[in-house]
Formats: structure tokens, sequence, C-alpha cells
């Protein structure tokens, strides 16, 4: 699974509203034992080393109303539904009113742009990073006409603005900037247009559910409309119009209540094709749930009317019932194989590339842990590779209650990135992908995906491996290594994980190599480098769990730049802000300009809410 599916993944509104009903239904909610409803029904994913569901201490950063919010309508409405209003109130009291206090969130939209003109203030065509991965092959590589920004500038990045998202940990999406703007998603259930230049707010947009997809920027063909298109965590895509922030069009891809969109969208002359994921692995777990239904898939859209033109699931076997477990509970399968991550389009095949995660429940399936070739036009599936067989796996397989872990109990070892698809100097096209098993893959895309080479770089494991993605150039690829662990009772363990390489992509070997940075003194810190890296021309950014971001020379590892995100900025629109863990997205740079998310919270109590904009300021 691609894990960190709680914090943030909140949908519906008015769910604090529930409270007050439940206190009228009950003489006290004090009357009602959250600690014993949370340890009944909760602690087993939460207070289990190494589950990736987040640590107590983590949802201790959440205010009542928004866990009340997850519990009720949001990503574990599902796990939850079988408790009473009342009980759900108390374990949000319980989980949250304990928590540390983070400064109060203001409703200030100073942050207005004083003029908003009709159109845009650049060309289009100018510089930009538009969607996931900066280009179709998903490379997450900005030439340096677009970057405007040098190996030599670098060490003179210096903060313009920072913008804040109102909410404890809502800074979980990548920045888009196309056209002198900003499109980004936050944790609060809104899309924002930003001044890419100011921070200043162009227009808000308010979604269903939480956006952590990267924003796609096109056309709409026969039109005069610009659209920006991206997913939340229902499971629905939108159109929505770029210059007015208006709806063009919202269309639900997926029906199953575990179903989300997780990776970007990704653009390719007129179709929208949208990759679908789902949390079942975690609200599959409890020995009473008929675990488990949910399949990955791509849908396929038209991108001025939202309208299906095709659908490919990446386990062709529909869910069938096949045993009962321990306590008599249904189970089925086969099920999972999520796509967590932007397809990749291969214009010469004609041909889009997705890599998907683990099975959710036995039968294993051949399409799980594996690289999938589809036709664009069709759907129909060309080819697929498997990295890894019969990983069957839910986080009940990490905890006490095993009731429901698929027999198979595979190692956790999935996709969560886009393949990179790069032709090389000499001509030889490549297909590469760093795996949660610590292994990179290197794939001939015009032989059915045979292997090129395979170079391991990091151990494994449930938390990574290489996690949210990876970059290249023609020459080679650049791969941050995770390998997060925890020691103990949810404490992360300051001595696991890290690495940073770049490996050859005619050969897999290795050509350079940052080893592990350690945390210092700061606590409930990692090394681990979870986050997506993205390069420029001679040097390569990556965040980590720490909060820190730093910048290599690609040729010799030297560090040319760090910054510590983890504190208090002052905002453009005067919101409360604070930086905290960088995982899931990464920079995107454009025209001179750094921008990047701080404050992913799930892991070790790093939660925030901050997009930090950086440029080149000459001493």
């Amino acid at each position: 699974m691609r894990r960190r599916e709680f914090i943030g993944l909140v949908g519906g509104a008015a769910a604090w509203s529930l409270a007050a009903h439940a206190q009228q239904a009950v003489p006290s909610i004090a009357q009602q034992n959250g600690a014993a409803l949370y340890s009944q029904y909760c602690s087993q994913c939460h207070d289990a080393a190494n589950s990736r569901a987040p640590s107590r201490s983590v949802l201790q950063s959440m205010k009542p109303e928004e866990v009340l919010r997850t519990l009720s309508t949001g990503s574990m409405a599902s796990i939850a539904q079988e408790r009473t209003n009342a009980e759900r109130t108390a374990i949000a009291a319980f989980i949250a009113g304990n928590g540390s206090e983070a400064p109060p969130a203001s409703t200030d939209i100073s942050g207005q742009c004083a003029q908003n003109p009709v159109g845009f203030p650049q060309r289009l065509d100018g510089p930009r990073w538009n969607g996931w991965g900066a280009d179709l092959s998903n490379s997450r590589f900005q030439p340096a006409a677009m970057a405007g920004l040098t190996q030599d500038q670098v060490p003179l990045l210096r903060l313009k603005w920072a913008f804040g998202f109102l909410g404890r940990s809502a800074a979980v999406a990548q920045p888009t900037i196309v056209g002198g703007l900003v499109f980004v998603g936050g944790g609060d259930r809104e899309v924002y247009a930003l001044d890419a230049k100011s921070g200043c707010t162009r227009w808000t947009f308010k979604t269903e559910a939480v956006v952590r997809t990267a924003i796609s920027f096109a056309p709409i063909s026969g039109t005069d409309q610009f659209a920006v298109f991206f997913g939340d965590v229902r499971a629905n895509a939108y159109a929505v119009n770029a210059t007015t922030g208006a709806l063009v069009w919202k269309t639900k891809v997926e029906d199953h209540p575990a179903a989300r969109i997780t990776g970007a969208p990704t653009l390719y002359s007129g179709i929208l094709y949208v990759p679908v994921s789902s949390i079942e692995e975690v609200t599959g777990s409890p020995s009473a749930y008929q675990c488990c239904t949910f399949r990955g898939s791509v849908v396929a859209l038209d991108i001025a009317t939202g309208k299906q033109i095709w659908k490919a699931y990446t386990v062709p076997e529909a869910p069938r019932p096949t045993k009962r477990n321990a306590v008599g509970t249904q189970l089925y399968g086969p099920s999972g194989a999520s796509v967590w991550s932007a397809p990749t389009i291969d214009v010469q095949r004609q041909a889009l590339y997705v890599a998907t995660g683990d099975n959710y429940s036995d039968p294993p399936s051949e399409t799980s842990d594996a690289i999938l070739a589809f036709d664009l036009a069709t759907g129909r599936m060309l080819w697929h590779w498997q990295a890894t067989a019969k990983d069957s796996y839910i986080t009940s397989c990490l905890s006490a209650d095993r009731t429901n872990c698929p027999e198979s109990a595979g190692p956790d070892h999935d996709f969560g990135q886009s393949p990179i698809l790069v032709s090389l100097r000499s001509g030889q096209r490549v297909l590469v992908v760093g795996q949660k098993s610590g292994v990179v893959h290197a794939l001939d895309p015009d032989q059915e995906g045979k292997i090129l080479w395979q170079t391991r770089v990091g151990k494994g494991g449930p938390l990574g491996g290489i996690m949210w993605g990876s970059a290249a150039d023609q020459d080679h690829v650049y791969v941050a290594n995770s390998d997060m662990w925890f020691s103990g009772y949810k404490t992360l363990d300051p001595n696991a994980g890290g690495g940073l390489f770049a490996l050859e992509l005619a050969t897999g070997k290795i050509s350079m190599q940052v080893p592990p940075v350690s945390c210092g003194s700061r606590s409930q810190c990692s090394p681990a480098l979870s986050a997506a890296v993205s390069a420029i021309p001679g040097v390569v950014f990556s965040g980590g769990v720490s909060g820190y971001l730093r910048a290599y020379a690609t040729d010799d590892a030297r560090l040319l730049w760090e910054v510590d995100t983890a504190r208090d900025y002052p905002t453009v629109n005067g919101v409360s802000a604070h930086g905290g863990a960088m995982d899931g997205p990464g920079p995107t740079i454009v025209d001179g300009m750094l921008y990047v998310n701080s404050g992913y919270a799930q892991w070790g109590g790093l939660p925030g809410n901050v997009l930090l904009a950086f440029e080149v300021k000459n001493p």
C-alpha cells in the first residue's frame, strides 16, 4: 500500500455537528470511555511499531473535529461504521483532546491579489512545471531553460514567501506552476491558484475531499478555456477553470468506499488518465471485515466533458468469495494492485505505463507489484512485468490480530512511484522505476518489459526502500532511500534509513552516493528520504522526514545548499504556519524559483501546513 493515508484524508462537511448531537444523546462525553474504545478498535494499527498507520502522537496533533470527521465521513468511515456517534466522538476526544496545541489558524484573507486580471500574466509556453513529473515521461527533471537556476546559484536560494494552509497537517500535495501561477491542493479541502512571484491568492476552489495529487493544466479543446485537473481522496476527478476557479466538471471514477486518487492524473491529447488507489489495505484488517474487494485501475476521461472513455483494471479478474476466516467472516479475492502514482505516456508506442501496489487478499495476482502497459486508445493491457510475486498484504499482518492477513503474507514491496521513460544517447529506451524493496529496475519498453538491469540501494520494507519518486536526465537516474524504521513504541530510529544515489541508466552502476545524514539532536527524527526527488542540470534536490531540504551536486555528491523547513513562518495570507516532515511530493523548480510543501505529518510528530517559495538572493 502507499502508506500514510490517514492524516488529512478527511471528507464531508460540518462533521463536528455530530459531536453536538452525540453530547445530547448521552449525559456526558466523559462517561464514554474513549481510552477503552481506542484500545479495542484503534490501537491494533496505531500503536503497532513499524505500522503504516500514524502513531497516537501524530494523531494528537489533529483537532478533535478533524479526527471525528475522518471517523464519520472520511477515510476511516468504513472501519468505524459500526460505532455510534457518541463512541466516535469519545474516540476523537481521547485521541486529540490532550494533543499539543498548534497556533490558532487565522482566517485572514489579506493575501488576496490586489488585482485579479482575466488571463495569465505570462506565456503558457514559458517556464513551467506541469503535473507530477514535469513531462509525459515523469522524469522530474527540469531543463535549464525552464529551471532558470544553475548549480552556481543554488547556494544563494533564500525564502521569498510562505503560504499557510488552514489546518495542522495540510501540506500534502505538490505545486504545479504554469503561466506565472501556482496551482496547489491543501489538506484543508481547498485548491488554490497563487501568484508565482508574490504568493498572493488569485482564487480558491472548495473540494469534496482532500486533494493529494499534483495538478495538471491544459486548454480544453473546442473552447477558449484553460483548466486544471486533479483528484481527491474520495475518487473524484475534477476540471476547474484555471482563470476563474469555477467548476467545469466533476466525475467519480470508482464507487468502492475505500477508493481514492493519490497519483496525479496525466494529460495527453485531450484525455485525462486517472490512476485509482485505495486504503482497503488498512480498512480490511479487522476480522469482521470481508476483505477485500477493491481493484486498482486507470480511468480515461474526456477533458472537455469528464465522461469516461475507458476503464482498465490492474487485476483483470473480479474479486470472488474465497474462504471464511477464523471468526467466520467471508473473504474475497483477488484484490488490490492500487496505482499510487501518475501514469507515464509513451508517445512513440501509444502506450501508458503504471506501477502497481501489492494485493490485499489471496489469491495473489500476476499484476501486483508490477509494471503494466496499456493501449492509450482502448485501455487494453499490452504487457505486464512483475517484480515481486505473491505479495498479498494488509496492515494486520504486522499486528497481534492477524486474522485477515493473507496466507501468502508478502513483504509489502509495492511500487509507489511513476515509471520514468528515458531515451539514452545510444538510442536505447529505458523504463526505470524504484521499488519499496530497495531495488531500482530498468526495463526495455520496446521488448515488453525485458529486464535490462536491477540495482539494490536499500534494505527495503513496509516503509521503503524507494518510495514516492525518482528523477532522471539522459544519463542517470537519481534515487532517494527511505528504509525508515521505528525502535520501540512508535519512536523513529534516528540511525535507520536515508541515502541518495545516482545510477548510470545504461548499466545500473552507482556513480554517486550521499550517505545517510544524521538527525543531530532533533527528537523523533529519521534520516529517511521518502519524498520524491527533483533534478535540474548538475543538481538533485531531496527533502527528508527530518524536515531538511538539501541540494547536492550530481557529479561528486557535494552539498550545495540545505534549509531546515521545520519552523514557524509568517505567511502572505495571514495563516499561522509551521513546517515539518517532508514526504510524498517533491520540490518543483521554475523560472529561478523553487517551490516545496513542508509538513507531511504522518511520521514523527512533525506536522506542518506551509508552502515555501525560494528565490536566488545575491549577497
